[in-house]
């Protein structure tokens, strides 16, 4: 475009002209000049230039319009399919799959606008992202299919939230909190481990050293332990599943209530300290029969056993070794230290003539 001025007056007019500059073929132009003059579309869209001397500029323009309406701030209503919808409003926008038929028919792969009368499809590059308004999803186009633009969060081998997951760590979140709440009613946080021997806990750590842990460490006994050091940790509570009985390995409360038939026995580990110094309060049916009695020294047998109190008077014997259910005399309960295995068993012997309930509860060491 050029112009001219012409004065009359004291008034300018402004000319205008429009003109074409002409390359005649005898000029040379260097490479990037012939580059310019004969590429018809844009590298990256394929929008289609406007051409010296063309005729109906407008319509280039309007398709470049079209491409960039179908191109840019790409979402869809749902995911590829590869039949035209039968009732598509004006600026639908679909991705065509694999095997399409109809209007879309060898146009695997493309973007599909609907602009009222007919569908402009655009052949996207690799790279290219939509996101999908049906789902919320995000897709993007790897040079031959649309494929899932953020991973499957299904068997991904590792996650880190603000921090370095690893093989052994492969969940890791570095945050001030971690919310889990219900979906409607309860939640359980389900921690499982291999094998009974196995361990399935909650470790506590200061500075990365271990100080207390809760949970089946080694056995199916639910444990909390503690420590100073970092590196050992031992037994403050543990409690057995088979009776549910409590054992407080360093001065603990020991209470059990145990159903005992007529001419039977039951034992368990001793859960005092050894040498030990205990108090122990037996009661039978909760009334009738109340003993208190106390363990000390070295764990042996009988001779740990001191007597502070029976009721009835002459019922309750103190034995060595296994009790079997008839061992001690008819007519008595009888208690009993076994140092014979691993570890230091506690016997208890009904030979009162019929079913008892007896009731432990320890105090000590």
């Amino acid at each position: 475009m050029c112009c001219r001025l012409r004065q009359t007056g004291a008034r300018i007019t402004y000319l205008f002209s429009i003109y074409q500059p002409q390359f005649p073929s005898d000029i040379p132009l260097n490479p990037l000049q012939k580059e310019h003059f004969m590429v018809e579309t844009s590298a990256a869209l394929s929008l289609p230039y406007i051409q010296p001397s063309q005729a109906q500029k407008h319509v280039t323009h309007n398709a470049a319009l079209r491409i960039l309406d179908a191109a840019t701030q790409l979402s869809v209503l749902e995911g590829a399919r590869a039949t035209p919808p039968a009732q598509p409003a004006t600026g639908d926008r679909y991705l065509i799959a694999s095997g399409a038929t109809g209007d879309w028919a060898g146009k695997d792969g493309q973007v599909a606008v609907f602009d009222g009368t007919g569908w402009t499809c655009v052949m996207p590059k690799p790279g290219w992202r939509a996101d999908i308004i049906a789902t919320g999803a995000q897709v993007r186009f790897d040079g031959g299919a649309w494929v899932a633009a953020l991973p499957d969060l299904q068997n991904v081998p590792q996650i880190g939230v603000q921090a370095t997951a690893d093989s052994t760590n492969r969940l890791v979140v570095a945050s001030d909190a971690t919310l889990f709440s219900h979906d409607g009613s309860d939640h359980r946080l389900k921690i499982n481990k291999a094998a009974d021997a196995d361990t399935a806990s909650l470790l506590f750590q200061s500075g990365w050293a271990a100080r207390a842990e809760i949970g089946l460490s080694g056995s199916n006994e639910l444990s909390v332990k503690v420590g100073t050091d970092g590196v050992s940790l031992r037994d403050a509570l543990v409690i057995d599943p088979a009776d549910a009985s409590l054992r407080v390995p360093s001065g603990q409360t020991y209470l059990a209530d145990i159903l005992l038939d007529d001419d039977s026995a039951h034992s368990f580990d001793i859960p005092w300290s050894d040498p030990s110094r205990a108090l122990i309060w037996m009661g039978v049916d909760l009334t009738g029969h109340s003993f208190l009695f106390s363990v000390t020294g070295p764990l042996a047998g009988a001779a740990n056993f001191t007597a502070l109190f029976t009721a009835p008077a002459g019922t309750l014997e103190f034995a060595s070794g296994a009790l079997t259910g008839t061992t001690g005399p008819d007519g008595h309960l009888s208690v009993a230290i076994d140092t014979g295995g691993a570890t230091p068993r506690f016997y208890i012997e009904n030979r009162l003539g019929a079913a008892r309930q007896i009731t432990l509860a320890t105090l000590g060491r």
